[in-house]
Order: C-alpha cells, then structure tokens, then sequence
C-alpha cells in the first residue's frame, strides 16, 4: 500500500529467538545460508513477509544479534522505521539488547512492538519478572511505549496476540513522508536468464517497470526490467516496501550492498555531510577524535568528525568526511560505530548533504536552526536564507524540496537579500535618470553589475545568472522596465519639451534639401548633437532609425512607402527606390531593410511588394 510503513526489522540479543519468531509468524526460515541453519546463528540479513489480519502486506528484516554481525544489523536496521525488539524471558536483558536498542534510538524509529520469548521456559512469576525488568530498561528511549507481549515460538503461546500488535503498529504509524525515491540495496544477486537483481527497502516514492534509475554513487544507469514485492510480481512498487528489482544494462559486478537506487540526477552523492550528533546513553560524549564507521541506510564507510559547536544538551554540531561517498537527504539518520571500542558510540541526523567549504559562525547558527525543525518545507526556507540565492535544481538536490512556482527563472532568491539588492539598484537607477535623463535607461551590463555587487555586499556569493534572476524578478513585481540592452524605474520617461528647440534644429539638420541623404549619426554628433537626444528623438517617434548609423525624418519613411504602393503587382527594387526618392545606395538599402522589418513591404527576391494591410 503506497503511503505506509509496511517493513519491520527485529532486533535483539543472540539466541533470543528472532529468526524463530519469524518463522511462527511468516511460515518462511529468514536463515538463508547452510552455515545458519547448521549453527543455529543468524549471520547476515534475512527476509519473510505475511499478511496481517487487515489486510495489509508486511515484510521482516531479519538481522544478526551476535556482536560480530553488529555490521549487517545495522544494514538491515538503517532504512527500516518499524521494529519487532525481541528479549528472552528466560534470560532477559542482555549486552546486545542493550547496543540494538541504543541504535534504535538514535535511529529514531517511528514505533515498535517488544516481544519477550520464550515464555515457555518460564513460569508466570518469571514472565511479569521480565516484563518488568524489560519495562525499566527501555524507559526513555523510543520504545518506551511499545507494548510488551509474551510469546513462544514453540509452543504458539501468545502467538495471536503478537500478530496483533504489529497489525496495530502497522496501522497506527505516521504516514512516511514522500521524498525522493530510493531503494536501500542490501543484497545483490544474478539469475540466469534475467539477469542483475537487486533488493532492498523502498522509501520515498514508488518504482515502476521500464523506469529509468541510477544507481549511486557512481551514476551508473540502468532501466527497471520487472519488479517484485514478497515474491509477487509488481508493476509497480511503492515506499515502504521491501522490493526484489530486476535491472537492465548494468552488470553486477560494479554493485554491492550500500549501493542506493533511485531517480536519475535526484541526488548528489556527498563526502561532506554537516550534522548534528548524539551519544548513545551510557556514553558521556561522542569523542571529537577516533577511527568511526558510519552507517547510512545500507552502507558503511569509514569517517572523520570535526566539530563545529558543542551543545548545552550534549548533542554536537559536526562536519563529517567519509572515505566512500554517500546518497544523502536532509534528515536522514546515521550511527557511529567507534573502531577503539568496538561498539556504537553515537548517531546522527544530516542537516546538510553540501554544506559550503567554510563552517562560518553564520552557518552553524544555521545548522542550529535546521536542527531544530524536522519540517522539510522549513529547512528549505532556511537553505535558501542562508545561501541567499540558490537555483531551484540545487535545492531540489540538497533538500528534495519542490520549488514553489513563483520561481519561473530557475532561482530563488531570500527575502532579505532580495530588499537590500532592490534598494541598491533603484537608487542605482534613480541616480542615473538624474544624470543622464535623455538616456533610456542604464546599459544592461551596467544594471547586472551594480545587482552582483549588491549580492556581494551583502555577504553572499555572486553565482553566475543571479543578476539576470534577480532583474526578472524586479520587472514582474513591476519595478523595473527591461528591454534587450537596458534597465530603468518603471516611472522614468524620457520628457523631450525642455529639449524642443535643440530637437527642431536636429530634425531640421536632416530635413530640407537633405533629407533623403541626411548626415550620419556619427557625424550629427560631430556637429555637436547630443548622442542621447538623437537616441531619444528616435525612440520618441520624431525621428526613425533605420539602421545603427541613420536617423531619417518619418516623412522620408512615409515617401518610401508611397513609392512602393506605386508597384502592387510588379514589385519595386533598391534601384527603383533610390531613383525614386533621389538618395543614393547607402540610404536606400538601410531604408528598404527597415521598410520589411516594420512590415510596410515584403521582400521576394531582389523585389519589395507592399503589404495590403501597409
């Protein structure tokens, strides 16, 4: 059922009857190897499913207690939110409980049920004796509210009451947050004739058949062949499941357990993770120096700690630097085995999967803010006030948040940022209208540099396209007009009345006897024309530029026009046009170009016909 939690893994000291438990609730041995089954010793993961009274489908992770498979337990455990903690009655808390359970917190599971076995062992004084002690031990912790039941494997007893608390554990979890999609690999294998399979947890969304996946790290591709859930062929598979995926065009040998499956470029694989870290609770504090194995999901790779801030309640603020690299949301948890002790000494939530080279004051202190909400729509908010401008894709990679729609441009921009570049270019802009009110507006080029400035001064980084992000933005809010070489205030226009009798001496300058073969731009301004009243006189309508070098009057234009409605049918030529109006080629060309640029004509060949709607 998409939407729900439906795997539970077990945990628990060995030879407390896990793989037992699971095989009097499931009918499958979870023991796949002859070693197991000759020891009677879980060595690696296994896997059973069964039906739960209502209804709904429900597959076990079945991992090792022995400590010196405390590796692939936390392979089995890392991406599993539900936990069937098994405790023998006859022996009771043991050093292995204790480990599973500390990392069940720091994992922090979203429930569990304790089955306390072998009550068969043990009379009924023995059995509330070891509910008691059970109840006391767990006190604090995430399970502390998980039921207790009694149960025998062997004999039955209490069978049925067990089966219905995972039914209700199942039932009652919070609906798992939809992410992006990814399938925890803990098993790799091949079949003849089908090829590469792969299996693992499912979390954040669904799988379907003839998908196109990437397995990370290393972007190798692939496409889903077939897919199956507890043996029963799926077209598709969704979060949380256990799933078997058949891969096609990729080989087995590049894969391994750790390896994680999930849409193509939805991730970035990281080796730098910032994060906050808690020690277990019977350590003092997750030492800052030491050989750590991180696990993550189903991967383990070695790790480094650097510490950022130590926190009142012991918690710390760390940079984490893994040898192997990792597929990491924000909000994920991970443990810390210490390789000097040989126990897990702490876990950890990632707060951010590509934190910037340099651990700042400001960044903690935002570290400490993401730390502080579990809600992924606020940590993107603060992703974004702290980067001040972030493109959409990067936070899609970094958080797995959807941008919102007000951002067509490709970035998103922070509030505070956003005022102080605003305030910095209309002052920008208003100064230059003062200084030079014939202009349009600043040149574009001028406008984007005075934005990245702006951006700098501010204290941000001046990425590559936030000048053009952030003048679109200004223009649909509607306070800047942007044209293809200019930026200006929405409320500047360009007034001609002070400049009338300037401007009649320049229309006059290529009127008259002149004006089919009026001076060029370059050579008004050599009369002492000012560059910025011809480029206003041009835009205004009084006069019309016909190319980068010549201004003309609009009744030149409009003679031009009339010659070429003299010739319907026949059409008229740059010659014809010259003739007709007395110019030479040098303005007849630009003139009958600009005639088909504004529609007046309609060029075939080395003929102008003009438009019927001219």
């Amino acid at each position: 059922m998409p939407g729900t939690l439906g795997v539970i893994a077990t945990a628990g000291h060995v030879d407390h009857g896990k793989s037992a438990l699971i095989v009097a609730l499931t009918g499958i041995d979870p023991d796949r190897f002859a070693e197991e089954k000759r020891r009677g010793l879980t060595i690696d993961l296994g896997y059973a499913w069964t039906t739960l009274p209502s209804g709904r489908d429900v597959g076990f992770v079945d991992v090792p207690g022995h400590e010196r498979f405390i590796r692939n337990m936390l392979a089995g455990v890392g991406p599993v939110r539900l936990v069937l903690f098994v405790v023998a009655a006859d022996e009771g808390w043991k050093p292995q409980t204790e480990e599973h359970l500390q990392i069940l917190d720091v994992l922090g599971i979203a429930g569990g049920v304790i089955a306390l076995t072998k009550t068969d062992l043990v009379d009924a004084e023995g059995v509330e004796l070891a509910t008691d002690d059970v109840r006391e031990h767990v006190a604090g912790t995430v399970l502390a509210d998980a039921p207790i039941v009694g149960v025998s494997a062997r004999s039955g007893d209490g069978l049925p009451d067990l089966i219905a608390a995972l039914d209700r554990l199942v039932i009652e979890a919070p609906t798992p947050e939809e992410a992006r999609t990814r399938l925890f690999v803990d098993r790799v294998f091949t079949i003849t004739g089908a090829g590469t399979v792969v299996t693992g947890t499912l979390t954040g969304g669904c799988l379907r058949v003839d998908d196109e996946v990437a397995l990370e790290p290393g972007g190798v591709r692939a496409r889903v062949r077939s897919l199956q859930t507890h043996k029963r062929t799926r077209d598709e598979a969704c979060h949380v499941s256990r799933v078997a995926v058949n891969v096609a065009g990729v080989e087995r040998a590049p894969l391994r357990r750790g390896v994680v499956l999930t849409e193509p470029r939805a991730f970035r694989p990281t080796t730098t993770v910032d994060a906050i870290v808690r020690p277990v609770r019977d350590v003092d504090r997750v030492p800052e120096r030491g050989a750590f194995l991180l696990h993550h999901g189903a991967a383990e790779t070695s790790a480094k700690l650097r510490v950022l801030e130590r926190l009142p309640d012991g918690a710390m603020l760390v940079r984490v630097r893994t040898d192997d690299a990792l597929v990491v949301d924000v909000g994920d948890r991970f443990v810390l085995w210490e390789a000097g002790r040989r126990r897990v000494v702490g876990g950890g939530t990632a707060l951010d999967p590509a934190p910037p080279r340099g651990a700042t004051p400001r960044h903690v202190a935002f570290l400490a803010r993401r730390a502080a909400t579990d809600d992924r729509p606020a940590r993107a908010e603060l992703a974004v006030e702290e980067a001040g401008a972030i493109r959409t894709t990067e936070l899609e990679q970094q958080i797995g948040a959807t941008p919102p729609p007000t951002s067509p441009d490709g970035w998103l921009l922070a509030d505070d940022l956003f005022e102080a570049v605003t305030a910095s270019l209309l002052g920008m802009l208003e100064s230059f209208h003062a200084e030079q009110p014939l202009a349009e507006g600043m040149p574009l080029d001028a406008a984007r540099r005075t934005v990245l400035d702006a951006v700098r001064a501010h204290g941000r980084r001046a990425e590559p396209g936030i000048a053009d992000a952030i003048l679109g933005q200004l223009a649909r809010a509607g306070l800047v007009i942007r044209s293809a070489a200019t930026v200006r205030v929405s409320t500047h226009a360009v007034s001609l009345t002070e400049h009338e009798p300037e401007l009649d001496k320049l229309v006059a300058a290529i009127s008259g006897e002149d004006e089919a073969t009026p001076p060029t731009i370059k050579q008004l301004v050599a009369q002492g024309f000012d560059q910025a009243l011809i480029d206003a006189a041009g835009r205004s309508g009084r006069l019309i530029r016909i190319s980068k070098e010549l201004v003309v009057t609009p009744g030149l234009v409009e003679r031009a026009a009339a010659v070429a409605r003299e010739h319907p049918s026949d059409g008229i030529t740059v010659s014809a046009l010259r003739e007709a109006l007395g110019t030479s080629r040098k303005y007849a060309v630009p003139l009958a170009e600009y005639m088909d640029a504004t529609g007046i004509t309609r060029r075939q060949g080395d003929l102008r016909f003009p438009r019927e709607d001219a």
